[in-house]
């Protein structure tokens, strides 16, 4: 038997979240077997667990788009007992059991080995979010973008994402502005980085299409009119990676930006992302993510209190990385 977050869906289609204890039976038949220690709680995995977008595909799901643990039955020759091992996406906690429980049955082709640099529990600290930040900072290198540059905006500062986001660009030289809608967080945000704090409220209404030009680069996990106002304001030949859609996957923006200023919009995929830059983008989070981030940036929680955490983090009452411990 083992614990696991267990979604269901009733005939009205409404979602129904409840902590089980499963058969080791149920689990899905896949070549790799792992004992979860860490999962997390992310944006996606709360929208899973509250029903309030149609993240899963199939009931009954486990969410958790990410896990970190040890394998302990492996019928991949890529794999075996003892290795440490973590998972990000591949449409796991949406099509696929997920992470939010103590066992996990996945493909081998999903997992990569954790760096020895971390712990498991550092490593979930990072999780989905801080990967995908690593990858929105790799795409912004790839067109050009360096510190010299100019300041770098990054929206949605006080999530998983963002806060990740501003420490690792902070950590490579960049001057950092963060926006947020809680300014009683400012401080935090200073502490991981941030050289200047933006008011949400200048980004998420409807906005001139082309505006003062303000940032050589963005990071935004924000989407609909914050990501048009984020384009329309930065400067000649700025890019911005976009990798969420906290406010909307809608783009009420304008061509202006793109054709008038040399803008680059870039598409920033973290779920089906190739094994290479996986692995590249692990690679430089051992190396460049400040410890100290790790611990301030975080809270820790067990299997039992993440359904109530859920509504809260949607609500935008969560600062940073939320880790599960499977064994509370």
């Amino acid at each position: 038997m083992f614990k696991a977050l267990l979604l269901t869906q009733t005939e009205q289609r409404e979602t129904k979240a409840a902590l089980e204890e499963l058969q080791e039976t149920s689990l899905p038949d896949e070549a790799v077997r792992v004992t979860v220690s860490h999962s997390t709680l992310n944006y996606k995995d709360a929208l899973a667990i509250t029903g309030r977008s149609p993240v899963v595909r199939k009931f009954p799901m486990v969410p958790g788009i990410d896990f970190a643990g040890t394998v302990v039955r492996s019928a991949s020759p890529n794999f075996k007992a003892g290795d440490e091992v973590i998972l990000n996406g591949w449409g796991v906690g949406e099509s696929h059991w997920g992470g939010l429980a103590q066992q996990a049955c996945v493909k081998a082709e999903w997992l990569i080995r954790k760096p020895a640099e971390f712990s498991a529990r550092e490593a979930m600290s990072i999780g989905t979010a801080g990967y995908t930040a690593m990858l929105c900072v790799m795409a912004l290198e790839e067109r050009g973008v360096t510190p010299r540059s100019g300041p770098v905006l990054v929206t949605g500062a006080n999530g998983g994402v963002g806060s990740i986001a501003v420490s690792l660009l902070a950590a490579q030289g960049y001057e950092v502005h963060a926006s947020t809608g809680r300014p009683e967080e400012a401080e935090h945000l200073k502490a991981l980085g941030a050289a200047d704090i933006v008011d949400r409220s200048v980004l998420n209404a409807a906005g001139k299409p082309l505006q003062k030009e303000r940032w050589a680069a963005a990071i935004d996990s924000v989407g609909s009119h914050t990501l048009a106002n984020v384009c329309a304001s930065l400067r000649y030949g700025g890019a911005v990676a976009a990798c969420g859609l906290a406010q909307g996957m809608d783009f009420p923006g304008s061509v202006a930006p793109f054709i008038l200023r040399g803008v680059s919009l870039i598409g920033v995929d973290s779920v089906y992302a190739p094994l290479a830059k996986r692995e590249q983008a692990w690679k430089r989070l051992a190396a460049e993510l400040p410890r100290t981030i790790l611990q301030r940036n975080t809270t820790e929680t067990g299997l039992s209190a993440v359904i109530p955490l859920a509504t809260r983090l949607l609500e935008g009452k969560i600062r940073g990385r939320v880790v599960v411990d499977t064994a509370i």
